[in-house]
């Protein structure tokens, strides 16, 4: 079977370099990859949105499995378009459709979605430009901290969360007036902020019948302690050691039932990846957010993790039979700790020689953004690496990945030293 990954981050070579070790994966395609997956499979340079580019590759290369790993194609209605071309009938898409991409392209239909179905989440409500000082009011309402959302997507930049009431009330006016973060935040949810710890879960569907996939937890903030800036992600753990076998069954049946039910009497085709961001609180599960496709850096230590063949598993996605799976689950912990370029989230230079990939031997280098460029693998991006590594519990995989980030070096590399320090 010939396969298509969408993408060029740390979550796409994570996926190809699962689906390379498939015995059924014969030809593995990756647009616009990086210098991870050139290693694994054959990188094409298209753009993510270039459907019709993307609908003539397909076709020149009898691909039959085209998966699709970032939000943007799912939302703009990759799924619909490969539907409604007669030419790509037969082509399995792991991804939802547009309606059922809403989830992650508009927060306020999330939230909709949410309260619709019961499912346990922080009290909020939306405004635009023409009710500013509504949205005003309704902070005087709530109590510090003030969490601001942009409706649209913001490449994971999108949400403040502020201790001063006139910085919230400031800050809303620049994400609605002065657009802050561009169309996505033409509509801003404030929500009240649920104190408690984060993690990550997530769920395989075909549209009928679901798997739920080990949790992780990541950790967002560029800084020690969880300070500064939120990122893409900066690291991962999992299994998560917090959440006991009662806490995920609550997770269970009052939220991942719920969504999958939701979907049904919604009528929100989803066949792909669901990500619940939760939030524990006390003793008790709530969502934050929904995405519609595997986190990272999540997916790289869940999928290490998972030892099925995953053509099978994505076969089962596009014939509804994924009841007919059970997943086998590496019982060791995974670690992933993300090198970042001098500067993230924020400004930083790219096209800097990275050095010592090779030397590492016991844990795995996942790509992000990442380059070849004449034989040389060079920076391209703001989260540059993803080392992953295996333990006993989650202390002695960081302390694995540690040992391998020490071999590698890139000018103004950074990682964060402190993962699981609130575990």
């Amino acid at each position: 079977m010939n396969i298509l990954i969408i993408g060029g981050g740390g979550r796409e070579h994570t996926i190809a370099w699962k689906l390379s070790q498939s015995k059924q994966c014969e030809q593995l395609f990756v647009t616009p990859g990086n210098a991870g997956t050139h290693q694994i499979a054959q990188n094409l340079s298209l753009d993510v949105n270039d459907f019709h580019g993307i609908k003539q590759v397909v076709l020149e290369n009898n691909i039959q499995m085209v998966i699709v790993g970032p939000e943007d194609p799912l939302v703009n209605g990759i799924h619909d378009f490969f539907l409604s071309d007669i030419s790509l009938k037969g082509v399995t898409v792991v991804g939802p459709r547009k309606a059922a991409a809403t989830l992650e392209g508009s927060k306020e239909f999330a939230k909709e979605f949410m309260k619709t179905h019961n499912i346990p989440t922080a009290r909020y409500d939306s405004f635009t430009a023409e009710t500013i000082e509504e949205g005003c009011r309704f902070l005087e309402t709530m109590e510090a901290p003030y969490v601001l959302k942009a409706d649209g997507l913001a490449a994971g930049k999108g949400v403040l969360i502020l201790e001063n009431l006139t910085d919230a009330q400031n800050e809303l006016r620049q994400m609605l007036i002065g657009q802050k973060f561009g169309k996505a935040s033409k509509k801003v949810v404030i929500e009240e902020f649920l104190k408690g710890i984060e993690l990550s879960c997530f769920v395989l569907t075909d549209g009928k019948n679901y798997l739920t996939l080990p949790m992780a937890k990541d950790y967002k903030r560029i800084g020690e302690g969880d300070t500064g800036l939120n990122t893409g992600g900066m690291g991962a753990i999992s299994p998560v050691p917090f959440a006991s076998p009662e806490f995920i069954k609550k997770i269970e049946d009052r939220i991942i039932k719920p969504t999958m039910d939701g979907f049904q009497k919604s009528n929100l085709p989803f066949q792909g990846f669901v990500f619940i961001g939760l939030i524990k609180v006390g003793e008790d599960p709530f969502v934050i957010e929904y995405n519609v496709r595997m986190g990272d850096p999540e997916a790289e230590v869940v999928f290490p993790r998972i030892q099925n063949d995953w053509v099978e598993l994505f076969k089962a996605v596009g014939t509804q039979t994924l009841d007919q799976h059970q997943l086998q689950i590496d019982p060791r912990s995974a670690t992933t700790i993300v090198a970042v370029s001098g500067g993230y989230p924020e400004a930083y230079q790219k096209g800097k020689n990275i050095t010592g990939i090779s030397e590492v031997k016991t844990s795995t280098v996942f790509h992000a953004g990442t380059q070849m460029d004449e034989g040389t693998i060079k920076t391209s991006g703001g989260r540059v690496l993803a080392v992953t590594s295996f333990g006993k519990d989650h202390n002695e995989a960081i302390e694995q990945s540690y040992k391998a980030l020490g071999k590698i070096n890139f000018q103004g590399m950074y990682y964060r030293k402190d993962l699981g320090f609130d575990l």
